[in-house]
């Protein structure tokens, strides 16, 4: 498979939770799973587990000068913290003989000497970069961040910097430097799902006007209050089809595509997965204004309706944009077109070959520079 540009794919080594990368290269990645409960390894196909006999090779592709690009996934935690050691040691697949300890030496080896650039991957919920993973930004050419919020200093803020980074912190070099690798990233697709979902296209007549299924309680505020306002809008006669249990996949999609909107509030972080689903099922997102940077966004009237949080916008918002359901239909359209060129794990993982690449011969061209 080629990138974009037309070259070759490069050879990847991508350690972490999920086989993202390995999934866009499958013939030119490596992938090392640190998954405490990952059971499936085809090392003829490039795919290992870390375990305590797989890290001597782990550490001899590491300095493989043939590996063009090495894509390292931020975990939750590091190793040897409480949540660490509780998350390899106390779950069932312990019991049934998988003890995953060894898992998280996999990223920790980034540490040593690594002879090509480093590309992180950071997919967590929090716009903060874990106190222990603040390594990994140091020695990466590009950090693609999630939740990347709109003050990107602000993902500093009780991890390198005790409270909100001040003036004199972020006058420092070695901040800036930190600073200026990070980049937003899409959630996308889910990985399982995505070539199932771009390939069958919506069907149906679209006899829902909102429709939302998902957690509310325990959930986001925005959720909770949001929820409410639907409710209201039932009350008014609009057809709103709203659950907060979890449906079978094939009726959740189903539902998405016979609705003119779907509700896409954030949940512990401001993107879902619903809101890419939502777009490829030919519906317009309903989602609250966006609280973090985005790449290559759904731009309000186009491919999305965005609401402010504040009460009663969220009814307001729908309503208005329910008295032209033709327009809908058209942003619907528009949003599936978007997601199927930008948002597909695919494409966003092309777009971290080249995002990284570059990065690393700007830094080659000009090491003491700070971008």
């Amino acid at each position: 498979m080629a990138s974009d540009s037309g070259r070759p794919a490069p050879n990847i080594l991508e350690i972490g939770a999920t086989p993202y990368m390995w999934h866009a290269f499958p013939d030119t990645t490596v992938f090392y799973s640190t998954w405490p409960d990952e059971t499936f390894a085809d090392p003829q196909r490039g795919r290992h587990i870390v375990s305590f006999g797989t890290l001597a090779d782990l550490v001899r592709r590491i300095a493989d000068p043939a590996i063009d690009l090495i894509v390292a996934h931020a975990p939750a935690s590091p190793p040897w913290s409480g949540r660490g050691l509780g998350r390899a040691l106390f779950r069932r697949s312990t019991l049934r003989g998988n003890l995953a300890v060894a898992r998280g030496i996999g990223i920790e080896l980034l540490r040593r000497h690594a002879a090509a650039p480093l590309a992180v991957l950071d997919f967590e919920d929090s716009i903060g970069i874990e106190r222990g993973n603040l390594f990994l930004l140091d020695k990466a050419v590009a950090y693609f961040k999630r939740e990347l919020p709109l003050d990107h200093w602000q993902v500093m803020a009780r991890t390198a910097h005790r409270r909100v980074p001040t003036p004199r912190f972020r006058g420092v070099a070695r901040n800036r430097e930190r600073i200026a690798k990070l980049h937003p990233i899409s959630l996308g697709l889910p990985l399982g799902a995505a070539d199932r979902l771009v390939g069958s296209p919506p069907s149906g007549e679209k006899t829902i006007d909102v429709f939302f299924a998902g957690r509310i309680g325990d959930s986001s505020t925005v959720r909770q209050h949001g929820f409410a306002e639907l409710l209201t809008l039932r009350g008014e006669g609009y057809a709103i089809d709203v659950t907060d249990t979890a449906l079978p996949f094939e009726d959740y999609l189903a539902r998405c595509a016979r609705a003119h909107l779907v509700w896409s509030p954030e949940g512990f972080g401001w993107q879902t997965f619903r809101i890419y689903e939502a777009a490829i099922c030919g519906a317009a997102p309903l989602v609250s204004r966006p609280s973090i940077e985005r790449y290559r966004p759904l731009i309000e009237g186009i491919h999305a309706v965005y609401y402010d949080v504040e009460p009663g916008e969220l009814a307001r918002t729908a309503r208005a944009a329910l008295a032209d359901r033709d327009r809908l239909r058209a942003i619907g359209r528009a949003a599936r077109e978007h997601v199927k060129a930008f948002h597909t794990p695919a494409a966003i993982a092309r777009h971290v070959v080249e995002m990284a690449l570059s990065a690393a011969i700007c830094r080659a061209a000009d090491p003491g520079r700070v971008r």
